[in-house]
């Protein structure tokens, strides 16, 4: 049977479809399908920092595109060309620009930011200016470390002063005083412990005491006739206030001893009277009794 192929042609053959199986493997670990069909831009960059081959192109966080090549200009050193493919469909509108974002941990990329306000697109191959981001480490360089350098000089003379703080004898002897106040206090707090376990239960057995003979008082208070005691109240203010009344009329008996000043002038003479006859009964008794013997 005749050979339809001959053994070279079958090792060429080979190794074409492996060269092929290569190229393809390759791109796509890169991120690049060679099946899909795609546009390609230049964008001038005035830095590529961590931005590599295949590295992703953004717009809002979806990716359309990736890196192809990065080339440098060494005739004018002020730019870096970078090759970018696009989705077929992308079309980037006149006036957008590419922008470099530096990541923590998953290197560069690019955002691409699209003008909006106008109808007129970039033809393929067109240039498209580029800008580079700052990156949070070139924040941190620009912003953060020249403030940490200017707080040191005060940072060390804080530190100074708290040194001298915490050197100071009277800082040792207010330490001493409080660790000796606390001493005090655990003391008299202990004592407070001893006299509350002492005294409390009889205090306590007191107050219940007081307590049950508020309640008999307050029981006995409650069997009162309350009503009976103000009309009693009640009739004997009434009382005194006809016993008043009786001695402020001048036509009554009371009223008259009272008010009346002649009688309070005949008695005052009458008592004097009779004063004056038992002054004299003292010293004249002859004159009123007579003893007769025989």
């Amino acid at each position: 049977m005749k050979k339809v192929f001959s053994k070279e042609f079958m090792i060429g053959l080979v190794t074409a479809i492996s060269l092929i199986i290569l190229y393809v493997g390759i791109n796509y670990l890169k991120g690049i399908n060679v099946f899909k069909p795609t546009n390609h831009y230049f964008v001038r960059m005035p830095n590529v920092n961590e931005l590599h081959l295949s590295s992703p192109v953004y717009i809002d966080g979806f990716k359309v595109g990736v890196v192809n090549s990065i080339d440098f200009h060494f005739d004018s050193r002020n730019f870096i060309t970078v090759e970018v493919n696009l989705d077929k469909q992308m079309r980037v509108p006149t006036g957008s620009y590419f922008e470099l974002k530096s990541g923590f941990t998953s290197g560069a990329s690019l955002d691409l930011h699209l003008n909006k306000y106008v109808e007129t697109f970039y033809s393929i191959g067109d240039t498209i200016e580029g800008t580079s981001a700052q990156g949070l480490m070139d924040r941190a360089s620009n912003t953060i470390l020249p403030q940490v350098e200017s707080i040191l000089p005060r940072l060390d003379s804080i530190l100074q002063g708290i040194q001298m703080i915490v050197s100071h004898p009277a800082l040792v002897k207010s330490l001493e005083h409080i660790s000796a106040s606390t001493a005090a206090l655990e003391s008299s707090s202990r004592q407070l412990n001893q006299i509350l376990s002492r005294d409390l239960r009889p205090m306590l057995t007191n107050l219940n005491q007081t307590t049950s003979d508020l309640t008999v008082f307050s029981g006995k208070v409650k069997q009162l006739d309350f009503d009976l005691t103000m009309n009693k109240v009640n009739s004997t203010l009434q009382n005194i206030d006809q016993l008043s009344k009786q001695l402020n009329n001048q036509n009554s008996s009371l009223g008259l001893l009272l008010n009346d000043r002649s009688l309070y002038d005949r008695l005052d003479s009458t008592a004097s009277n009779a004063s004056q006859l038992l002054l004299d009964l003292r010293l004249n008794p002859k004159r009123y009794v007579h003893f007769s013997v025989f």
